[in-house]
């Protein structure tokens, strides 16, 4: 008989583990959780119930993570936590880096615990937020998130042998203070989604969508699976929009690991990546080099999707091309003027008589246009181009790398930019679909009903 591979091996052990818990039997079509912003940090987190019993766990979000990672070492006590033993299916499917390693960084044989046991495989994670690789060991163990009909949350559903990874205390540098770890939203079979989608079969759709809060004081949401996407406006909190109904459509890329030379092709990466053909400031294209733009084997070029920066980031000519375009509509506004950086802005004004909207400061339009589709224009208005430093100064919310030999994707379109917009990756059509502000319709990414 011909060999499994990880992915079948990987869905008929999740199924099986489904059929052991009864309330998982109900197969949701869509389950969410609520995301909150860290006013420190900026970071987007969000909090999953995890264990036997349940407790609440916080994890800051990242988008194209591979998998979810906590750190286990202290107040994790659960009767349904299991080691990811070496031979395993849970190890198989995680790919481990080291597949069979008893190392602890502990005291000298100390008793087997979560994140330190024998004959258990390890696997490489990422903390995006410090720039380190940790090498951390697999584990299973029982989640619960709530179900949704698309207009508010509904029952609680327990999800068996979930596979996490264990980290230690030392492995949260620069995460936000409170949570525990990472929940990785990448593309790869561990990845929430793509968990959740093998589960519970065929009618629980491999989507992901996030709809970010734009304030410290509110939530966002982020929904698994298919289904409406209500929302109800400020001024009516009876009245139901489905702004899903809104989305226009783009190509989701694969893109690779960064090498150094275009006849070697790198590691697949598991973040979202789209094709950006043009950028406009009031409807007028800015000169850009396209080529920036095009994906290459080498991982250079492109435009990534991700919530591990605050701003979005431009490739030093491509940011010069925006600016030079953004000051010459800006400037013709009466008593605006440009003044001094404040970190990490470069680009500042005095807001003069812009006036205040819905939509924010009244400053140029953005628009992102998407490839091969003259409807896929993605506009960026004030609330979520410019932030304000002061009562007297904003500053254009866009941070200039410079990157002389390329260093990865030209342009990374962060979590300013995505705030009180509801965009959704469909995974299995390999598509992105996104809404352009929610604010247009009086409506944030907090209108939705817990």
């Amino acid at each position: 008989m011909a060999s499994l591979t990880p992915f079948l091996i990987f869905t008929l052990f999740i199924s099986l583990s489904a059929l052991s818990n009864a309330q998982t039997t109900s197969k949701p079509k869509a389950l969410l959780l609520p995301i909150t912003k860290d006013a420190s940090t900026l970071q987007y987190l969000t909090t999953l119930k995890l264990g036997t019993p349940l407790v609440d766990k916080t994890f800051a979000i990242d988008l194209g993570g591979k998998h979810l990672w906590m750190v286990c070492e202290s107040g994790y006590n659960s009767s349904t936590y299991r080691p990811g033993h070496c031979g395993s299916a849970a190890c198989s499917v995680t790919k481990p880096t080291f597949p069979c390693l008893s190392l602890c960084h502990r005291p000298s044989n100390p008793p087997p615990s979560p994140g330190c046991n024998n004959n258990s495989c390890r696997v490489l994670a990422e903390n995006p937020f410090f720039g380190g690789a940790l090498v951390i060991e697999v584990a299973l163990d029982t989640i619960s998130l709530r179900s949704t009909d698309g207009s508010k949350s509904g029952p609680a559903v327990s999800v068996p042998n979930f596979i996490f990874a264990c980290a230690e205390n030392q492995d949260l540098n620069d995460i936000a203070t409170g949570a525990n770890g990472i929940i990785g939203l990448g593309t790869n079979r561990v990845g929430f989604p793509s968990q959740l989608s093998a589960l519970f079969g065929g009618s629980f759709r491999r989507k992901l969508a996030v709809c970010l809060p734009s304030t410290s004081k509110s939530n966002g949401v982020m929904f698994f699976g298919d289904s409406p996407h209500n929302f109800y406006p400020g001024y009516n909190t009876s009245k139901v929009i489905d702004v899903s109904s809104r989305f226009m459509f783009t190509k989701l890329y694969t893109n690779f690991q960064r090498t150094a030379s275009p006849r070697v092709q790198g590691e697949q990466l598991l973040e979202y990546f789209v094709k950006i053909t043009s950028i406009l400031v009031n409807n007028n294209p800015i000169p850009l080099n396209t080529s920036l733009l095009e994906f290459r084997r080498t991982g250079i070029g492109g435009t990534k999707i991700t919530t591990v920066s605050p701003y979005t980031i431009l490739e030093s000519s491509i940011y010069d091309s925006l600016v030079k375009a953004f000051d010459k509509e800006i400037l013709k506004t009466s008593k605006v003027k440009k003044v001094e950086a404040v970190a990490p802005f470069t680009d500042c004004y005095t807001k003069g008589n812009l006036g205040m909207s819905i939509l924010g400061l009244g400053v140029p339009d953005i628009s992102i246009v998407f490839e091969n589709n003259k409807d896929a224009i993605w506009q960026i208005y004030g609330a979520n181009s410019m932030v304000e430093m002061s009562n007297d100064v904003a500053c254009l919310g866009f941070l200039r790398v410079v990157s002389d030999t390329g260093t990865g994707s030209s342009i990374e379109i962060g979590g300013l930019q995505l705030q009180d917009n509801l965009v959704q990756f469909d995974l299995a059509a390999s598509r992105m679909a996104f809404t352009n502000t929610l604010l247009l319709e009086e409506v944030e990414c907090s209108n939705f009903k817990f």
